[in-house]
């Protein structure tokens, strides 16, 4: 039987971003910008790419910012036009969402991810959905999500992007325990959330992209605190391993942990290194500061 199509996205953002204070005192994680864009831009073009039509963002208190950041600006629109300065108008076109394609629901208190996407429950429905999670952003000829939904048109089931990590990294990840391999896809016959070190089943890890049934929030409904004190979104899936199937996507292209510090300011020189109208002038800024890093050794 042919798979339903995925038109549904659900993007939890209700994290108070605290690994990023003071600047996440006043403004969402979601909105800080890679180069010139907010994370959560990137994270819409991913899903527009891979033909979603319905966007559904778990919030929390604070998140007005990205409420605004989506909806359209008439003053600025005005004043641009008027400017004659149409190629900041087409840029802005990519931040507009159309009336009903966009919507809030609220997560009231912190209780991990699978509690995030379960609150969206009634908005999904009975249809297979995404979720995309913006601190992961991913870096590809052709789009994550894109990638995966071509490869769920084929399998079905639920699917998981994953990637390969250090042995002794795989205690921050959910990590797959592999029945058959592949190659681009594997079938899981185990998941586990945050392996304590040197347990993990194998070094292939869930990142933050999935393909998910109907049935794993009817899971969620049963689901109890797990690792962390919080509702894992991987014990609801691993719940439907021996009933449908539950598939692994090694994608093709490079992740970056944007929840991290670290991550993000490796994202943002990759970023702007890919940028035609800035590779030259930064290239030469980051080659200057490794040659008086190292006459200062």
């Amino acid at each position: 039987m042919k798979s339903k199509k995925v038109l549904k996205a659900v993007f939890p953002v209700a994290g108070l971003g605290t690994r990023f204070l003071p600047a996440t005192k006043s403004i969402p994680k979601e909105i800080m910008t890679l180069v010139d864009r907010p994370l959560i831009q990137y994270a819409i073009d991913e899903a527009r790419a891979a033909g979603i039509k319905e966007f559904i963002f778990v919030t929390s208190r604070g998140k007005s910012a990205l409420e605004d950041y989506f909806d359209y600006a008439p003053e600025l629109e005005s004043e641009l036009r008027k400017k004659g300065k149409t190629d900041l108008l087409e840029v802005l076109k990519d931040t507009n969402m159309d009336s009903g394609a966009i919507a809030y629901v609220r997560q009231n208190r912190p209780m991990g991810l699978g509690h995030a996407v379960w609150c969206a429950r009634r908005l999904i429905g009975n249809e297979p959905f995404a979720v995309l999670l913006p601190d992961d952003v991913i870096a590809a000829e052709k789009p994550c999500l894109q990638q995966m939904v071509e490869a769920y048109a084929e399998t079905g089931g639920n699917m998981v992007a994953a990637m390969e990590v250090p042995p002794e990294k795989a205690s921050s990840y959910g990590v797959l325990d592999i029945g058959s391999d592949m190659g681009s896809i594997v079938e899981a016959k185990g998941m586990v959330e945050k392996p304590p070190a040197g347990t993990a089943p194998s070094n292939l890890a869930v990142i933050g992209r999935y393909i998910l049934s109907p049935q794993v929030l009817t899971n969620l409904n049963k689901i109890k605190q797990g690792a962390g004190g919080e509702i894992q979104l991987t014990d609801a899936i691993a719940e439907e391993i021996g009933k449908s199937k539950v598939y692994g996507y090694r994608f093709r292209g490079q992740r970056y942990d944007c929840g991290s510090k670290a991550g993000f300011l490796q994202a943002t020189v990759a970023f702007g290194l890919s940028r035609p109208d800035l590779r030259d002038e930064f290239s030469a800024y980051l080659h200057d500061m490794v040659a008086l890093q190292k006459a200062a050794q």
